[in-house]
C-alpha cells in the first residue's frame, strides 16, 4: 500500500493551473484573486469626519474661544461650507468632507448647543488638533496596491473592490468537477428507502464542501451495472477536469469503478493508502489531463480524503498557501493497527492560548453523525500505537 506521505506527493504532482476569468465582484467570495487591485484614487478620497459634532479651527481653541457660532449644517456628500471667522463653526455629520478652514472636529458629547451657539463643556478633556478626522490618503495613495494576486477573496476584499470601483475581478478558474455516487443501495434524498437502502449523502457532502471555494460541481449517480459504469466514466472523462467518486472502489464483486477506469485508459497512480479511515482511496489520471479522486463509500472516509487530499491539491492548483495547523492532544489515545490514523477531534482554545484536541470516538467510518460533534481530523503517525496527552500533532480542520 501507498503511505499517506507518498499519496500526498503523487496527488500534488498533478496540480495544475486552469487559467483565469473575469466575474462580477459580488460573486467572487471564496475565489482566488488573479490580479493586483490598486486604489483608483486616494483612500479616503477627502478629509473625512469620523464623529458627529462641529468643525472648527484648532487655533481658535488655543486662543481661548469656548463658544462657536454655527453658520450651517453639513451632511455627508455635501459640498464643504467655508468661513474666514475663527469664531465660526460648521455643524457636521460623520462621513462628511471637512471644510478647508477647519482642522478639528469636536463631538456632540463635549458640547452644549443652544440655538446657533455651540459651547465646549467645562469638563471636556483636552481637544487635540486633528481630532475625529480621517485624513485624505491616510490609508492608501492613488495607484497603491490594496490587494494582491493569489489572495482568497473575502467579504473584506469585496468591500475594497467596491471602494476602488472594481465591479469585475480577474480570478483563477476552478476545475470542472463532477461528483459521482454509485450503488443500488443509495436512493434520492426525497425518496423513502427500503429497509435495506440508505439515502445518498456523500455526494451532497462533497458538493457543499466545495462551495467554500466558490466551486459548483455537477452530480450524477451510477447504478451497480458494469456497462453503465463504463459508459458514464468515459462520458465524464470528456467533459470534466476532475472526477470525484464516492464508493465502488473497494474489493466487492459489485465495485465496478476500478475496472471502468482501467477500460477508459485512466492510469492508476495508486490504490489503497496506509490510513484509517479511507484505506481504499483510488487516484489516477487520464492522458487528456482529467484527474480521478475515487474515495471509499463510507461517509467519514470520503470526508477525510476530501480534506486531506483533494483540498490540498486544490489549494496548490490555485496557488493558495496555507500554514499547517497543529493542536495539543488533550488525553491519551491508543490505536493499534499499523496505519496512519485520522482521529476525529473536538477543538478548544484554552486559557494558555493553546489549541487542544479532544478525541471523539465514534462507531467507525460509517458513523457520519459523529462528524457533527467534531471539528477536525488529527493525523497520528503509523509508526506508533500509543499517543500521550500533551503531544502535538497536525490537524485538518473541517468545521468553521
Amino acid at each position: 500500500m501507498t503511505t499517506v506521505e507518498q499519496a500526498e506527493k503523487i496527488v500534488l504532482a498533478t496540480a495544475k493551473r486552469y487559467g483565469t476569468e473575469n466575474i462580477y465582484f459580488e460573486d467572487a467570495v471564496g475565489r482566488v484573486l488573479a490580479e493586483d487591485l490598486e486604489a483608483d484614487r486616494q483612500l479616503p478620497p477627502y478629509n473625512r469626519v469620523t464623529m458627529d459634532g462641529i468643525a472648527v479651527k484648532h487655533a481658535a481653541i488655543e486662543n481661548g474661544i469656548k463658544a462657536f457660532n454655527i453658520i450651517a449644517t453639513q451632511a455627508a456628500g455635501e459640498v464643504p461650507i467655508e468661513t474666514e471667522n475663527d469664531g465660526d463653526c460648521v455643524e457636521i455629520m460623520t462621513g462628511a468632507a471637512l471644510p478647508d478652514f477647519a482642522d478639528t472636529v469636536i463631538q456632540y458629547e463635549w458640547l452644549q448647543i443652544e440655538g446657533n451657539c455651540a459651547t465646549i463643556k467645562a469638563d471636556t478633556p483636552g481637544i487635540n488638533k486633528g481630532a475625529n478626522i480621517h485624513w485624505k490618503g491616510r490609508d492608501k495613495k492613488q495607484g497603491e496596491a490594496v490587494a494582491s494576486a493569489n489572495t482568497v477573496i473575502s467579504p473584506a476584499l469585496i468591500s475594497m473592490a467596491a471602494s476602488v470601483g472594481k465591479a469585475h475581478l480577474a480570478v483563477k478558474k476552478l476545475p470542472r468537477v463532477v461528483i459521482i455516487s454509485s450503488g443500488d443501495e443509495l436512493v434520492e434524498v426525497n425518496s423513502t428507502p427500503s429497509d435495506f437502502q440508505v439515502r445518498r449523502s456523500n455526494n451532497y457532502t462533497i458538493k457543499t464542501a466545495l462551495l467554500r471555494y466558490g466551486l459548483h460541481a455537477d452530480m450524477i449517480h451510477i447504478p451497480d451495472d458494469p456497462h453503465i459504469t463504463r459508459q458514464q466514466v468515459a462520458d465524464c472523462l470528456g467533459k470534466y477536469d476532475v472526477m470525484m467518486l464516492s464508493g465502488g472502489v473497494s474489493m466487492g464483486k459489485f465495485d465496478y469503478i476500478p475496472q471502468a477506469l482501467e477500460d477508459s485508459q485512466v492510469k492508476k497512480l495508486f490504490h489503497k493508502v496506509q490510513q484509517r479511515p479511507g484505506k481504499p482511496f483510488w487516484f489516477g489520471s487520464h492522458e487528456n489531463g482529467t484527474l480521478v479522486f475515487a474515495f471509499p463509500g463510507n461517509p467519514v472516509s470520503t470526508f477525510m480524503c476530501l480534506h486531506r487530499f483533494f483540498f490540498t491539491w486544490l489549494d496548490q492548483s490555485l496557488g493558495i498557501i496555507k500554514e499547517p495547523q497543529y493542536a495539543v492532544l488533550s488525553q491519551d489515545y491508543t490505536f493499534m493497527p499499523s496505519l496512519q490514523y485520522f482521529l476525529q477531534v473536538k477543538l478548544s482554545m484554552q486559557n494558555d492560548a493553546r489549541l487542544y484536541a479532544r478525541p471523539v470516538t465514534g462507531n467507525g467510518s460509517g458513523d457520519f453523525s459523529n462528524l457533527l460533534d467534531t471539528d477536525a481530523f488529527m493525523e497520528l503517525p503509523m509508526e506508533r500505537n500509543n499517543f500521550t496527552k500533551g503531544e502535538v500533532f497536525r490537524i485538518w480542520p473541517f468545521a468553521k
